[in-house]
């Protein structure tokens, strides 16, 4: 648990289309914890990144590479970094990124990245300044999927205290099946990230660890606005703030939110 208590020594101190693309998740615009499965969504607009870039690798005071996710105004240069509001995601090569909207407010309420096969959905919630709130999402996430017939396991992982769930889904043949997820969180300055890795990654370690890369290289923008915890910070179309989004004919997706079905923008 000590990963999460980062966020307060640091301020004391001055693609690839992923695999089985039905695995994407998508949340509401507040409290992040709750599962459903329940979907329908879209394609919209396709944006360039630009030129992506690797992880950097820069040396904290005592020599060893310092590791995020991080604030803005801790910010390392770590190369290129993608802007959708509230978040900056760091380019990798092979890189997609897409935007999930809920369909009846066409509000942005994620960012998915497929990369190597797996993907990884991105969200940052405003938190209050005295604690995290990774420690009360968690039991609220295993509640959820178990209710659904899915099953939870916490372990120790690379940003400490993580989920691996077993996600209730409907396979192509009309059977009951389960799906592989592993949620991701991280309590900053005031703000929480939320990742949910699917695909090869939510198993595989090796799969895994260039999304925990990414994980670990974003940027979070809190802002100085009053927000209620949990509240979900604005995010916008890469490099496009305020730009609203057409409505599209839907697609089913897997929604891993509270019953809204994501809407996808591809941007790599």
């Amino acid at each position: 648990m000590s990963f999460f208590r980062r966020k307060n020594s640091r301020a004391a101190a001055p693609p690839q289309e992923a695999a089985e693309p039905a695995e994407e998740t998508s949340a509401g615009t507040r409290a992040p914890g709750p599962v459903n499965t329940a979907n329908t969504g879209d394609p919209v607009d396709t944006v360039n990144t630009g030129e992506p870039t690797g992880p950097g690798d820069p040396d904290g005071a005592d020599g060893a590479a310092a590791r995020g996710p991080w604030d803005l105004d801790e910010q390392p240069e770590l190369g290129t970094r993608v802007d959708v509001g509230g978040l900056r995601i760091p380019a990798r090569q092979g890189m997609q990124v897409r935007m999930e909207l809920e369909p009846k407010s066409r509000r942005i309420v994620s960012v998915n990245i497929a990369l190597g096969g797996s993907a990884l959905q991105l969200q940052a919630f405003a938190a209050p300044r005295s604690e995290g709130l990774w420690e009360t999402l968690r039991p609220e996430i295993v509640e959820s999927i178990t209710k659904q017939g899915g099953t939870v396991e916490a372990r120790e992982g690379g940003f400490g205290e993580e989920l691996l769930a077993r996600l209730p889904v409907r396979t192509k043949d009309g059977r009951s099946g389960h799906r592989p997820a592993r949620f991701l969180g991280f309590d900053g300055s005031r703000w929480f990230l939320r990742g949910v890795l699917t695909g090869p990654a939510a198993v595989d370690p090796e799969a895994g660890a260039a999304l925990e890369e990414v994980f670990a290289d974003v940027v979070v923008v809190r802002g100085t606005a009053p927000r209620a915890p949990r509240d979900l910070l604005p995010l916008h179309l890469p490099g496009k703030p305020g730009e609203e989004v057409a409505p599209e004919p839907t697609r089913p997706v897997l929604d891993l939110g509270q019953g809204r079905g994501p809407e996808i923008t591809e941007v790599g």
